[in-house]
């Protein structure tokens, strides 16, 4: 594993792994420090098909007694995506996305096919042309709204949204309930697929909540 729980705490600089979620929003809602961090995490790999925290996270934060939190094999995010098949519209909803992984999986076969664009090409021009996405693929065509309730994982989900330079919004939130704690804007406004992504927190306005269909802001999901 590239990113043990040894690489991970000290990219993140500190010392005890349950100070990871916290350190790592803090991060990400720092403008400087988040581009710092990303270029450090990319120092270390650049291969960004797949989720960099999810043994770590599943090994050190989850929280698989009290919330029954476990997460998805690679293969079967794999399968999943290959069986949703491509979406021209560039849009996509996940609730309990964890940190990810699934996402991640659907953000990467985007990259490499860009139904957006790629979608009505003739598959013969497409096998005549291969790499055609490098050129055609633009961030801004995709829109991806994730929802996660944990504390621990929304912090890494964010992360993986916006060191990939993705658009989209991360909500924190009970997706039956639809009572949210918090809700970031994931923002790439350029065409640079290389790019990262800005990280705004949105604030709990009336407006806010029904564009992203919540029904209440609290500080405490309802227990039940």
């Amino acid at each position: 594993m590239i990113f043990d729980v040894r690489t991970v705490n000290s990219l993140l600089g500190i010392d005890e792994s349950y100070k990871a979620p916290e350190r790592v929003l803090k991060l990400m809602l720092d403008d400087k420090k988040r581009e710092k961090t990303f270029k450090k995490f990319l120092e270390i790999s650049t291969d960004m098909k797949f989720d960099w925290f999810h043994e770590y996270f599943e090994d050190e934060q989850a929280e698989r007694k009290k919330k029954k939190q476990d997460f998805t094999p690679q293969s079967v995010s794999n399968l999943m995506s290959a069986l949703v098949g491509k979406n021209p519209s560039g849009t996509y909803y996940e609730p309990a996305a964890g940190t990810g992984g699934i996402l991640i999986t659907r953000w990467w076969s985007d990259c490499l096919e860009d139904p957006v664009h790629l979608s009505k090409v003739d598959k013969k021009v497409l096998d005549q042309n291969p790499g055609i996405s490098f050129f055609t693929y633009d961030p801004r065509n995709y829109w991806y709204q994730v929802e996660e309730m944990s504390d621990r994982a929304i912090p890494f989900l964010i992360f993986n949204m916006a060191i990939r330079g993705m658009n989209g919004v991360a909500v924190q939130c009970n997706s039956l309930s639809r009572e949210a704690k918090e809700a970031y804007f994931i923002r790439n406004d350029s065409d640079n697929f290389l790019g990262f992504s800005e990280v705004i927190k949105l604030p709990h306005t009336k407006d806010v909540g029904q564009e992203l269909h919540i029904n209440k802001w609290v500080t405490q999901f309802s227990k039940g």
